[in-house]
């Protein structure tokens, strides 16, 4: 999360005013991340998560901000987006679009074990099939049409052993998506960017996760990969930590076990998965947007998880 909009607390109430949960009081920047604008906010009722959004339009925005409610109303423990009371949950702040949402409880444990591997595991399987029935559609926009898109505009910025990796890879992932296996997937809304500071622990309990503005429909296999590509390495060299992910992957399957096609493309998944967040942080590291308490994230950490996952493929123990 980051600042690219200054939102004062004049500008900011009449919309907590509408949403009536309090009187609001203080509006604190949130540093990290690299999409949006967020503020922590507190009312005299409680704490809440003001997001403007930077890139997403008005139009995107119902198929994530739905999906929150959705799940939530299915007992996934996510934020809730605030609504008025005509039951509208986006607005407009400061010439953006803008939501407001609950804040968890708890803070991300950044040094997982392997039960924290597990309760993301089973939080993963449960909020996979609790969105199946959600009726909106709106695909993974940071797929692979994206990474064809974007993959030309940082290319000039790599050494040739960088550029043959990432041409390698893309043509791979083109290929695979053409084949009838790809397409036999299970798929639905997926949260696509479930990594260890979007999930909250207090004590030894899970106590939600959220950041859903990668979200969209794509393969749940993919967000496995996602979240192993995160949860289950050593993030000094990007290596495959087996004992994590095999506590990951079990606790999902006690939920919802994989199909055999998926134990069989999960290696092919997970390079996507690395894939894909190479290219983005390539993207926000050579061309970045100008905004207040912007970190970018060094792009060479998942050039070594995309590498380990081509060496060392991930597989499903049987």
């Amino acid at each position: 999360m980051a600042v690219f909009t200054e939102v004062t607390l004049e500008a900011a109430r009449p919309l907590f005013d509408q949403l009536a949960i309090g009187e609001l009081r203080e509006l604190r920047g949130i540093a990290g991340g690299i999409e949006n604008t967020n503020y922590f906010a507190t009312t005299d009722r409680g704490e809440y998560v003001l997001t403007l959004f930077e890139r997403l339009s008005h139009a995107q925005l119902p198929f994530y901000l739905h999906l929150m409610r959705h799940l939530a109303r299915r007992g996934i423990p996510v934020p809730l987006p605030q609504a008025n009371a005509a039951d509208e949950i986006l607005f407009t702040l400061c010439g953006k679009p803008a939501a407001v949402v609950d804040k968890l409880r708890g803070q991300s444990v950044l040094q997982p074990a392997a039960t924290h591997c597990a309760m993301l595991g089973e939080l993963l399987a449960r909020m996979h099939l609790a969105a199946q029935d959600f009726a909106m559609r709106q695909p993974n926009l940071r797929g692979l049409p994206w990474w064809n898109e974007t993959a030309p505009l940082v290319l000039p910025h790599l050494n040739a052993s960088q550029r043959s990796l990432l041409l390698d890879e893309l043509a791979f992932q083109n290929q695979m998506a053409a084949t009838a296996e790809y397409a036999a997937l299970p798929r639905g809304p997926v949260h696509a960017d479930l990594f260890r500071d979007n999930v909250m622990f207090e004590g030894d309990a899970l106590t939600g996760c959220f950041d859903f503005y990668f979200a969209g429909v794509d393969t749940w296999l993919f967000d496995l990969g996602v979240c192993l590509n995160d949860w289950a390495i050593t993030h000094a060299d990007g290596v495959h930590e087996p004992g994590r992910a095999q506590a990951l992957l079990d606790a999902y399957q006690r939920v919802r076990p994989l199909t055999q096609t998926e134990k069989e493309l999960l290696p092919a998944m997970a390079r996507a998965a690395a894939l894909r967040f190479w290219i983005s942080r390539l993207w926000d590291y050579y061309l970045p947007r100008e905004a207040s308490m912007l970190k970018p994230h060094d792009p060479t950490h998942f050039e070594r998880v995309l590498r380990d996952r081509v060496q060392s493929p991930l597989t499903v123990a049987e």
